[in-house]
């Protein structure tokens, strides 16, 4: 008999991706998609898999919706969730109710309908910026912008199910991933599609903040580690060692599309715009995981997908405006 997934968020970046990986890696498990389709959720993501999977239009705040999808589910893999931090910092609303109230919501129908295990997909962001050095799993979360604030609340609420009820949670906390299907809000695709459409790529303030990047895929196979082997109440650090100051990004973008390294516009920073985060990954090294992608190569297949790819990012950049 197959084993049911329940995948929130199922038809965003990582959420889908991460679909199309366990298609490929686990044929015996049958999977069942929640997602709301905000504007972050495209349809398009599963076009290819349509056929493969149970998909249901509903929203993680809403008791009914994920009580319909948690039906004899196995196992729960949440990625829903408000993502992008320009928009939590123009209004937080949407975050609170998504990450906190939502994941809430989530925990308590999984308590109730009983699951092997649960893990909640999060952030490098929760712990803060660090000037020296690399988190582990067990520093104090230290958020500073609204969309990480939400994200470590929903973190701790996981936890607190684990420690009160004994719910079999596991936490993720992931880098930042990069790879087909990415919204062209997010800096590389939106790097990339702006090249692609003439246009100069937006820096945010001197450019050097740095940022530890990850290839999707690796994230997935590293979120499916978690889901096989991890420990139940735990959190797992995932990151790919590909510390990148946004400038670099930039330049490899340029670089890969053969366009003039000159072509950057500088604009004013973000409030609260962090400098540096940083992970120890040895928790799930100790799981047997490492990473199959070089930043290089991660790169080359991104830039190579959103070149062949144009029908399916450039209604988006319209609807951007």
């Amino acid at each position: 008999m197959n084993k049911k997934l329940l995948i929130t968020g199922g038809a965003g970046f990582i959420g889908s991706n991460f679909v199309h990986y366990i298609l490929q890696n686990h044929p015996d498990y049958d999977i069942i998609v929640l997602d709301k389709l905000t504007y972050a959720g495209n349809l398009n993501n599963l076009k290819a898999v349509t056929d493969k999977i149970k998909f249901i239009r509903g929203d993680i705040c809403n008791t009914k919706d994920v009580e319909m999808a948690m039906e004899g589910v196995d196992f729960v893999v949440s990625f829903a969730a408000e993502t992008h931090v320009d928009r939590s910092i123009s209004g937080a609303k949407e975050f609170v109710m998504t990450e906190v109230f939502g994941a809430n919501t989530l925990l308590e129908v999984v308590n109730r309908f009983g699951t092997k295990k649960f893990v909640l997909v999060s952030t490098d962001e929760v712990y803060g910026e660090i000037e020296k050095g690399s988190f582990n799993e067990t520093d104090p979360l230290h958020p500073r912008n609204p969309y990480a604030a939400t994200k470590a609340g929903a973190d701790l609420l996981a936890l607190s199910f684990f420690e009160t009820y004994g719910l079999p949670v596991m936490i993720t906390r992931t880098t930042n991933n990069f790879g087909p299907y990415q919204h062209p809000e997010k800096f590389i695709p939106r790097a990339l599609t702006s090249v692609m459409s003439g246009k100069p790529i937006q820096i945010y303030g001197d450019g050097k903040q740095i940022r530890d990047w990850i290839f999707v895929k690796d994230n997935c196979a590293a979120i499916d580690t978690v889901l096989q082997k991890g420990n139940v109440g735990e959190v797992y650090n995932i990151c790919a060692k590909n510390e990148k100051t946004n400038i670099e990004i930039a330049t490899k973008v340029l670089q890969l599309l053969g366009k003039p390294v000159d072509s950057l516009k500088f604009v004013p920073d973000r409030p609260g715009h962090d400098k540096r985060y940083s992970l120890d990954p040895s928790k799930i090294h100790a799981l047997g995981w490492t990473c199959k992608e070089t930043f290089d190569s991660g790169m080359k297949n991104t830039v190579d997908w959103y070149k062949e790819n144009e029908w399916w990012w450039k209604p988006l950049i319209e609807n951007m405006g």
